[in-house]
């Protein structure tokens, strides 16, 4: 059997996800497996939090809805990642995004609530709590994922020719042992793809065996309200704005750095200093993932509780950043580049109201020519009613500067640290640099376990006198020769199914329709389908 036909069924479930049918075990918030993420919910209608309750802390939450960049991508909270010890919000504290119970970066999930037998409600639950010890201060987390994703593309690229199929398989298991203070985390990965014109396979797709995480941490709290702690080894970031950093969730392979972490919080402040390198990876086993010591990535977050009420929460955390790439290329040349990040975020929700707003400038040296850009994002989403559809409008703005890599002088583009395209193109067609994109959207959900966004977006060339930019960065050939601006409009439609707190179905439409700068270079409109189940434990 052709694994095209095994993922038949697949696309029959994302089909039946459109279809307005409650699930068996629903939530407030359907699930989306993605790095970026936001919510659409008013808080007056606050989701569970009590599909795996903590011990220590309430049964249910008011979380804060959290919106990021695309609205296409809304569907789960921001919750409580960390520990409950940690007194500084737990939606805040740049500790992962939870996903229904789970988190993107399974590390930060606390499950000691299995200690008690009445919270679990099948043999899966045993394995969240193992205790190693007497007293149970010991414990072993078990984890594990697996997702089935087909992807498909008319035009590849916008280059005109036959299409490409993808059949994606991610396979996750990891082992989270505590004792005391004490913690150590190992997590491995693999990587499957087959299909139909795949070209040169990317490692972030197939990779037959990959260590995505390890370290050992020391945390704990060192006096009342007060939370410190340290990691080392190699491990998923993404404290800071989402158009900059992520761990890129929709890739099979995570995107992993490697180095030191330090945290320190309060009830209203805190700090989280860090310092990594980039990870290379291969296709074969765990011996081919390297550590790129031609990078480095390091700083510091910081986080300030502005408001913290049922109906108003409001968080400002500024960062100070500094990334350095040994061979990074802009125009035709190649060579050094050291980046400074200044820059701070302002997110949160007020009433129905949810925001994050962005302000960063950039500069530092590349190859001896100064650095002077800027990365500005804003949206927005407001909640209508909590009756019905509960339809949910909103509008995202984003602008990254451009100039100057196909010239001499000053370098004006913007460039990102870890995260991911997907927020301006499902197929990965473009990148923030040298761009503007103003994208209206509309989320509906039929039933509580089901979203419907429809999006459109429309992008524009910043610097007329430089390149549209593909998703992983590279220039379209050409197209700084071209004159205009209008690089392309897009409407994007997601349906996400939360069919349990374990299992989530997700289905994507995406069309492209090329501006004048990209036809003038020969590129043509593009359809993109995806579609792909999740199962969690």
């Amino acid at each position: 059997m052709s694994r095209t036909h095994l993922f038949l069924p697949l696309f029959a479930t994302v089909g039946l996800s459109l279809c307005p049918q409650t699930a068996a075990a629903q939530v407030e918030q359907p699930l989306e497996p993605t790095a970026l993420l936001i919510v659409t919910g008013s808080l007056q209608d606050p989701p569970e939090e009590s599909v795996f309750p903590q011990e220590s802390v309430p049964a249910q939450q008011s979380v804060p809805p959290q919106k990021s960049t695309p609205p296409a991508e809304a569907v789960t909270p921001r919750a409580p990642s960390s520990p409950a010890t940690f007194n500084y919000p737990a939606h805040a504290d740049g500790f992962g995004i939870k996903l229904g119970g789970y988190n993107a970066s399974r590390w930060a999930e606390d499950w000691r609530a299995m200690r008690n037998p009445k919270k679990r409600d099948d043999p899966l639950d045993r394995l969240k709590y193992l205790p190693i010890d007497g007293d149970g201060g010991a414990y072993v987390t078990l984890s594990g994922e697996l997702r089935l994703r087909e992807n498909y593309f008319s035009q590849p690229g916008l280059a005109a020719g036959d299409h490409r199929q993808e059949q994606l398989l991610r396979i996750v298991g990891g082992a989270d042992v505590h004792v005391g203070p004490l913690r150590a985390y190992g997590e491995l990965a693999h990587g499957g793809l087959a299909g139909h014109n795949l070209g040169t396979p990317a490692a972030k797709s197939r990779n037959d065996l990959f260590a995505q995480q390890y370290f050992v941490e020391l945390s704990g709290t060192i006096q009342p309200g007060m939370l410190a702690g340290i990691r080392y080894g190699r491990q998923e970031f993404s404290d800071g704005a989402p158009g900059l950093v992520s761990v890129k969730d929709d890739n099979s392979i995570h995107t992993e750095l490697n180095g030191g972490r330090a945290w320190l919080s309060f009830a209203q402040f805190r700090a989280d200093l860090f310092d990594f390198k980039q990870t290379v990876l291969g296709l074969g086993g765990s011996g081919d993932d390297r550590i790129d010591n031609g990078t480095r990535f390091s700083g510091v977050t910081f986080g300030v509780v502005l408001a913290n009420a049922a109906k108003r929460k409001v968080f400002f955390d500024p960062f100070f950043w500094r990334e350095r790439n040994d061979t990074l290329k802009w125009g035709k040349a190649t060579g050094l580049e050291v980046r400074h990040y200044y820059g701070a975020r302002l997110w949160g929700s007020i009433d129905r109201l949810t925001f994050d707003w962005l302000v960063n400038h950039q500069s530092g040296d590349y190859r001896g020519r100064p650095i002077d850009a800027w990365f500005l994002q804003a949206a927005q989403t407001y909640g209508l009613s909590n009756k019905g559809l509960k339809p949910k409008p909103g509008i995202h703005f984003d602008y990254g500067s451009g100039g100057g890599a196909f010239g001499t002088g000053t370098i004006h583009n913007t460039r990102t640290i870890t995260a991911g395209s997907i927020a301006y193109s499902y197929q990965y067609l473009l990148n923030l640099t040298n761009l503007f994109q103003v994208s209206p959207n509309l989320t509906v959900s039929p039933t509580k376990a089901i979203d419907l966004t429809v999006e459109l977006q429309h992008s524009w060339r910043v610097n007329g006198n430089d390149a549209v930019y593909r998703g992983a960065g590279t220039a379209y050939a050409g197209t700084q020769l071209v004159k205009g601006a209008q690089v392309g409009d897009a409407a994007r439609l997601q349906a996400t199914w939360k069919v349990s707190p374990r299992v989530s179905v997700i289905g994507r439409y995406e069309y492209f329709a090329p501006g004048a700068v990209l036809k003038a270079t020969g590129l043509k409109g593009s359809h993109f389908l995806a579609g792909w189940i999740s199962l969690r434990f």
